[in-house]
């Protein structure tokens, strides 16, 4: 009986280590073997045909990213059609949630796709690099969240594929590229880039959100409802983005990095596809430890007060010619400084705001940025200059007496009413060379007689050093 009740414990020692060892992943559901290239049982297609197949449909020959209401569906009685594409989001740190993002190219993407897909974890088959083929017969594509999607339609919107399908969709190629983001400047987010890997160079969080003792986390504060969204600058333009997390992130309560630096991620929109965010993966796609860049004079004119003359302390709001003078706008709860020569009845209005006095012996390599929107333009009317001065005295009477030199800045007065409105970065114009106390003027000319009234508003001014 001795003998026997060994013999039985060294069985059960064994079955034990046996049924260890094929759980060692700890997934029941995926066993960890090798992907084997599958056999298509149609063609392959580019994530450019498909955004074709919408455009066509949409009635355009480029895609209109603002046209949520028309899709596209594919039939699914036709040849089986694949889309191919190389994986960009993850969901294992829960910033994203049963959705794939892929892009058509592991370098050098042009265009990408999202895949609504009602399964969670997606990343045990999907990582980051994968290739994939996704069958698009009787699937629809459209504009979802100002994105274009991919998925079943349910009613008017994209829905998800349903989970019992997944690989009737979805299948995987045994190819993991190693996936280079696609360098971009906050400046340069167009819609065509969203869905895309792209990486990040000298950027920051702004000062309010990312400093002691303000310092927030990513998503775990208690206005942090669905996402945290907090405000990402760039040091080079003056740029700045929403970079959104999930407030089931993982991390969601791990604090904002307060250096500056670079960081890879997806270029998305938010939920209602107004507005662009910057989503991560990890923290860990994250390298912020340089020095900020915050800036050595700023203002936002968040103090403003709707249609009044402007009058914030320090600055200077002088009338060259005719008597309309800077003006207080607010909008949507942001403040600008505006000027019009519209309905003034005057034939020259010549309008100067001019900053504080800056010192600029206390760092170098400063560089000024600011934002500038327009309506109502006229042809041939350019009434922005932008100027320093070294000798000024920071009086009114010493405005026409003091030497400005003006300054090249990126400016677009586009005809268009539906651009009306909307805020252009000026770009980094270099500040190295001025010297000692230095004041900067935005000077308006124009005509209401002429018909030269542009109105024009200004915004996040900023002297900072790259």
């Amino acid at each position: 009986m001795k003998i026997l009740k060994i013999n039985k414990f060294i069985l059960l020692l064994i079955g034990l280590v046996a049924f260890n060892s094929c759980v060692e992943d700890d997934d029941f559901n995926i066993p960890n073997t090798a992907v084997i290239e599958p056999v298509l049982s149609g063609t392959t297609i580019e994530i450019s045909s498909v955004a074709g197949e919408l455009a066509q449909e949409q009635g355009n020959s480029t895609l209109d990213y603002s046209n949520d209401d028309t899709f596209y569906t594919y039939p699914s009685d036709a040849a089986d059609q694949f889309v191919t594409g190389y994986v960009v989001s993850s969901d294992e740190g829960g910033n994203y949630f049963e959705e794939l993002i892929l892009q058509n190219a592991p370098e050098n993407p042009t265009i990408g796709i999202r895949v609504l897909v009602d399964v969670n974890p997606l990343f045990i088959r999907y990582e980051v690099g994968r290739k994939v083929y996704v069958k698009v017969n009787s699937l629809s594509i459209g504009i979802s969240n100002g994105v274009l999607t991919l998925g079943p339609l349910d009613d008017d919107r994209i829905g998800k594929i349903p989970a019992p399908s997944e690989e009737d969709f979805i299948q995987r190629s045994a190819e993991i590229a190693t996936m280079v983001p696609l360098q971009l400047g906050i400046n340069e987010f167009t819609d065509d880039k969203t869905n895309l890997l792209i990486s990040l160079d000298n950027v920051q969080f702004i000062q309010s959100q990312a400093v002691a003792p303000n310092a927030l986390s990513f998503a775990s504060e208690p206005s942090d409802e669905f996402d945290g969204e907090r405000t990402l600058e760039d040091c080079t333009t003056g740029a700045s983005t929403v970079f959104a997390t999930s407030t089931f992130a993982d991390f969601k309560a791990l604090t904002l990095p307060a250096g500056r630096g670079s960081m890879t991620a997806v270029l998305q929109k938010n939920f209602f596809g107004d507005e662009f965010n910057i989503v991560i993966n990890s923290p860990e796609d994250i390298d912020m430890t340089g020095d900020r860049c915050d800036p050595v004079f700023s203002a936002d004119f968040q103090e403003a007060t709707d249609n009044t003359t402007f009058n914030t302390p320090g600055w200077i709001n002088f009338a060259e010619a005719g008597t309309e003078l800077w003006s207080e706008d607010v909008f949507s709860g942001n403040g600008t400084a505006r000027f019009s020569a519209f309905s003034t009845g005057e034939s020259s209005n010549i309008g100067w705001l001019i900053t504080p006095s800056i010192y600029m012996d206390a760092q170098t390599g400063e560089v000024l940025t600011f934002e500038m929107q327009h309506a109502f333009p006229d042809a041939g009317h350019d009434p922005m200059e932008v100027l320093y001065s070294n000798d000024f005295d920071g009086t009114e009477a010493g405005v026409l007496t003091a030497t400005w030199t003006s300054m090249p800045f990126t400016k677009s007065y586009i005809v268009d009413s539906g651009n009306w409105f909307t805020f252009i970065n000026s770009g980094p114009i270099d500040l190295s060379g001025v010297t000692g106390n230095a004041y900067i003027a935005f000077k308006y000319t124009g005509s209401d007689t002429a018909n030269q009234n542009m109105t024009i508003d200004i915004d996040n001014v900023k002297i900072s050093v790259q």
